[in-house]
This record gives C-alpha cells, sequence and structure tokens, in this order.
C-alpha cells in the first residue's frame, strides 16, 4: 500500500460524515434534586482511566479536610435505570464572574443561547440534562485554560471540557450549568520528532487531521474512533478504534501530557522517553478521567510507520456464533508474536504444505496471524448499509479483516486467514489489495451508524458498548443477540471482534417512552451479562453518566471510594466535570 492511499482512504471515508446538525432547544430550567458527585467526559475530548498507582494515605490526608462537602455526596441517590435526563443543581453565574471570563477570553466567550444548547446537548447520545452551559468559551492557549479555571475554582463554577462532540454517554452534559471550555482553537501541532516516532499536539486537533499532516513522513497515528474526535477527548475517554487489536488503546499510545488542575495549576505527567519508572504514572491516571481531575492541554502521541502493504478481506458466516468463533480462533492461531517465524521461512512452510505431511496444528501453532482489524457485523447491521448505500451484500453476519506488512506477508496472513474460515462454516471469502477496494469494502464498517437511521428514519439511536476477555465473546454475543432479536425495536451489533469489545445500536422513538424503557433493558441485559463474564460494562465509550450506575458493581465500592479520595484531593470543590465517573452515592 503507498503512503497516500493510507490517508486517501480514512479521508474519503469520513469526510461526507463530518458535518455537525444543531439540535433543537432543550429545555433550560432548575432541578429539585441536588448534583450527584463526580466527574466525568466530555464529547471528544477526554479518556479513560487506567491502571495507577497514587497512595491511599496521601488521596486520603487531601481528603479528609473536605469529607464534609455535601456537594460531593448524595447517599440517597441511586439513579435507576429508566432515568434519561441528568439532574442538577444550579446557580446563577455572578456578574463578578463573567468579567473575569471576558477579561481572559475577549470575543472568544459567548452566552447565547443556541450555542450554550448545542454545546449542552451531545450529538448521538442517549443522554440529556436537565440544565445547559451558561457560558461557552474559546481558550486559545494553555495559559488562558489555567486562568479560566482559576477563575472558576474561586467562584465555584463548574467546569465541562469539550472536544470533537462525539461522545456518547453524557460526557458533555452539564446539569449544573456552569462554564463548557471549548478545545476546539487549541490545534496546533508544536512538534514532530520523526527519529523518535511522536509528536507533540494540541488537544482540540482531530486524529483525521493529525495523519493528514503526518502522511507525508510516513507516519501515523494508529486510534481511529468516530469521524470528528479530537486527540483531547480520544485521552479523556481512554478511546481505542477498529485498530485497538494491533496499537492498542489510547493508554498505550500516549507518551505523555500536561494538564491544567483545578486550582489552576498546569502539571506536566512525564518525559518523551519510551519507559520511564520515575514516578506515580500520572499520564494514565488522566487518562480515561473525563475532564473530572484536569483539562488535557498538550499531548505527547506515540506514533507508527505507515504500513508498507495491506489487504483487506471480507467473508460471512450462518450465524453470529460462527463469526465470533473465527474471531477467537484467529487472535488465538499460534505463538506469541515476540516469537514469530520469519516471513521467509513462513513463505517455505506454505509452499512445502502438500508436499510434506505437516499436521494441520503445526501451521495453526507455527504461524501466528497478525491482523490489525478484525470487525464483526450481524445481518441487520449489513441490511442497513444496503438500504443506505443500494448494496446487495448478503444479508448475514460478515467479518471484515485488514492484514499489513510486506507485500508476502499480508498475502500470507490472508491464507491463513481464509483456511481458519473454511473450518468454521465460512463462505464468500473475498480479499482486495487495490486501494480504492479496499477503501470501498472499509466505508462498510465505518459508516455502520449513520447507515442505522436509513432503517428507521426520524428516530434516535442508544449506543453502548461492552467488552469481554476474548474466550467469552462468542458466548456474550449470542446470548445478546437472541435478546435482541427478540426485542420490538430494530438493534445491530457491531464489534471489534479481536479484543472482545461489541456494540449495539439500539434505535428507539424519541417520542415513545416505551421505546426509551425497552432500549434501557436492552443495555442493561447486555452490560449485566458482561460483567458476569468477567468484562467491563465499557470497553471504550467511557462512563460518562450513562455508565456510572454499573461501576459499583464492576469494580466495588472501595475502588470507587479510592476514585473519590483522588477527585477530593485533585478537585476539592467539585468545579471538574461534576456528576460523572462516581456515582453520587459514593460518600467518605
Amino acid at each position: 500500500m503507498t503512503v497516500p492511499s493510507f490517508s486517501a482512504r480514512l479521508r474519503s471515508s469520513f469526510k461526507s460524515l463530518l458535518t455537525r446538525h444543531r439540535p433543537t432547544r432543550p429545555p433550560y430550567h432548575h432541578s429539585l434534586i441536588s448534583p450527584p458527585l463526580a466527574a466525568g467526559h466530555t464529547p471528544a475530548p477526554f479518556s479513560r482511566l487506567s491502571p495507577f498507582a497514587v497512595p491511599l494515605s496521601l488521596a486520603a490526608a487531601f481528603a479528609a479536610a473536605v469529607a464534609s462537602e455535601s456537594s460531593f455526596c448524595d447517599a440517597g441517590d441511586r439513579r435507576g435505570p429508566a432515568e434519561f435526563v441528568v439532574k442538577g443543581s444550579h446557580k446563577k453565574v455572578p456578574a463578578e464572574f463573567v468579567d473575569e471570563l471576558t477579561a481572559i477570553c475577549g470575543d472568544n466567550l459567548t452566552m447565547d443561547f443556541e450555542e450554550r444548547s448545542f454545546h449542552g446537548k451531545p450529538q448521538n447520545s442517549f443522554h440529556k440534562a436537565v440544565n445547559i452551559p451558561d457560558i461557552v468559551v474559546f481558550p486559545r492557549s494553555e495559559e488562558e485554560v489555567s486562568l479560566i479555571v482559576k477563575s472558576c475554582n474561586k467562584h465555584k463554577i463548574p467546569i465541562v471540557p469539550y472536544g470533537g462532540a462525539t461522545s456518547i454517554e453524557g460526557h458533555t452534559l452539564a446539569p449544573h450549568g456552569g462554564v463548557c471550555i471549548d478545545m476546539s482553537q487549541m490545534k496546533g501541532i508544536k512538534a514532530l520528532h520523526i527519529e523518535d516516532m511522536d509528536v507533540v499536539v494540541e488537544p482540540g486537533i482531530g486524529w483525521m487531521e493529525l495523519n493528514e499532516y503526518l502522511e507525508p513522513f510516513g507516519l501515523f497515528f494508529p486510534l481511529d474512533p468516530g469521524p470528528g474526535a479530537t486527540i483531547g477527548g480520544m485521552c479523556a475517554t481512554r478511546c481505542s478504534g477498529s485498530l485497538a487489536v494491533r496499537y492498542g488503546t489510547m493508554r498505550d499510545n500516549v507518551i505523555n501530557l500536561k494538564a491544567v488542575l483545578a486550582n489552576g495549576d498546569i502539571v506536566k505527567t512525564g518525559s518523551r522517553a519510551r519507559k520511564s519508572a520515575a514516578g506515580y504514572d500520572l499520564t494514565r491516571l488522566l487518562i480515561g478521567s473525563e475532564g473530572t481531575l484536569g483539562l488535557i492541554t498538550e499531548v505527547t502521541l506515540r506514533l507508527q510507520k505507515i504500513p508498507q502493504y495491506s489487504v483487506v478481506a471480507m467473508c460471512n458466516f450462518p450465524s453470529i456464533k460462527d463469526a465470533a468463533d473465527v474471531a477467537i480462533a484467529t487472535m488465538l492461531s499460534g505463538i506469541q508474536e515476540s516469537f514469530l517465524l520469519g516471513a521467509t521461512f513462513t513463505s517455505d512452510l506454505l509452499r512445502l504444505r502438500g508436499k510434506i505431511f505437516l499436521p494441520k496444528w503445526f501451521f495453526g501453532r507455527c504461524l501466528r496471524v497478525i491482523v490489525s482489524r478484525v470487525e464483526l457485523l450481524d445481518e441487520v447491521q449489513v441490511r442497513a448499509i444496503n438500504i443506505a448505500n443500494g448494496k446487495t451484500l448478503p444479508e448475514v453476519p460478515t467479518l471484515l479483516f485488514e492484514f499489513i506488512g510486506t507485500e508476502a506477508y499480508s498475502r500470507e496472513q490472508t491464507v491463513l486467514v481464509q483456511n481458519i474460515v473454511a473450518d468454521h462454516n465460512g463462505s464468500d471469502f473475498v480479499f482486495e489489495e487495490e486501494p480504492e477496494a479496499k477503501m470501498e469494502l472499509w466505508k462498510i464498517r465505518k459508516e455502520a451508524l449513520w447507515a442505522c437511521f436509513a432503517m428507521a428514519p426520524g428516530y434516535e439511536a442508544m449506543i453502548t458498548d461492552v467488552c469481554v476477555p476474548l474466550s467469552r465473546l462468542a458466548e456474550l454475543i449470542s446470548s445478546s443477540k437472541a435478546e435482541l432479536d427478540a426485542s420490538p425495536l430494530v438493534c445491530t451489533v457491531i464489534a471489534h471482534a479481536g479484543d472482545g469489545n461489541f456494540h449495539t445500536i439500539i434505535l428507539f422513538d424519541p417520542s415513545s417512552e416505551d421505546h426509551r424503557q425497552e432500549a434501557e433493558r436492552l443495555s442493561k441485559f447486555m452490560v449485566l451479562a458482561a460483567l458476569s463474564m468477567g468484562g467491563t460494562c465499557t470497553g471504550e465509550h467511557g462512563v460518562g453518566t450513562g455508565k456510572m450506575k454499573y461501576l459499583e458493581e464492576e469494580l466495588g465500592l472501595e475502588a470507587l471510594k479510592t476514585m473519590k479520595k483522588i477527585k477530593e484531593a485533585l478537585d476539592p470543590n467539585n468545579i471538574m466535570n461534576p456528576g460523572k465517573i462516581i456515582p453520587p452515592h459514593v460518600c467518605l
């Protein structure tokens, strides 16, 4: 695959999807219930929590001073599964505060109702809030962000960070009003280190725009979430995407970052060294914190070489379980990558097969398939694609693969997977090597959400994801699929099948309370099934407000109390994206 074709594939797949439409005016009124406690994320601006090490004694010492803060805890507030509107308290912002922000931001500030409404209602989100931001600001530098946050902390005004507006679980809702900090003006590329294969960027740049910049240097950033997602939001939600099976998630691809804490201090979490054993891992504490601990203002990203060649393959199956079984078999097809046989020896073995006796298990164990993508679509999703794009694809469960490397290696991987597919009732195995043909195949997956709306015009979508250990994926998808098919709602299944992460798009009539209840019931079924299998309530979308109610069952109360101690230590006034991640009933 040539260098230009790689970025071209990304651009053409998504360019038509990037236009945004303003929502209708949401209600703006006060709630009777006091705010939940904790903090959360923004559409695309921030990310997920990863392993971290923070001494409990230190966190507890800081937390002691604020343990009595009522805004951090509402022991009686346990959101039921049927509550779709996030409640919150609201106070009028003082004129003195508005004057301070105006002095900092100048014209990059608005109190226009339409603009505030737009920022207060995430796109394609099942969740809504009773309030919207009082003010929207557009900082142009890290220093401005710091001054804005200091002013908010002084007046105890809530902050909601905002990036590409692509988050799903209500990360950018403003249930308590306050200030929405839109990072779209901070989209610069500060430094590119080609020999070190890293780049330093501001949070507002999109991953697609970044890859366009990197393409002439033969480099790319490998994470590919939804179109429009920005690097800051991707960090805040610890996102991943279809390439995570090969390159890992956001936590694996961020070397260090800078963030503004709740008191306005600017902290840098590490050096550019590829590995370090120095101090606490603050980088991964902030990745996935969804704007509840700080506002990310700079990110140093790990880059990859653009693949020399790639092959995209597609095949069909009689059942969703057969398709999932192939995804699992592909990932478990042999020894670890570090022990992978050389490509030349692999070629020799393939040529010898059929001429001398080499048992099937030998190939299964010695010729490991290394894929960059394994994506699964159920028959309902394929039907949506046919309706939306005028295609005639077989409406059966379908797998899409991408193999990258040298030309010879990519083709070898294709042959190996074709054999696995044949052993699991697969059919219609086709593969493409020409750039335009590959692009066309991959658009099938990347335009899945928009295709769904063609099946039910006027409907909205509840989009949810769960993740389980790979060995349980087929079981989870099969049980969830049976429940989805029995529902009166139209539901599609899409999976990053190579890492056990699967998504459902549930279409519902927004004017029907029964539809909303059913959508929530289906989501809950999937989550509880995943948790019973040792999985998680969210593999890549994040917690926000939508998945808070499942965290205690997944992580346990002590883990949530530990998170709360960290939150209170770093944000004693609870201004950083309050009402996200930590359930309001968690008290210290």
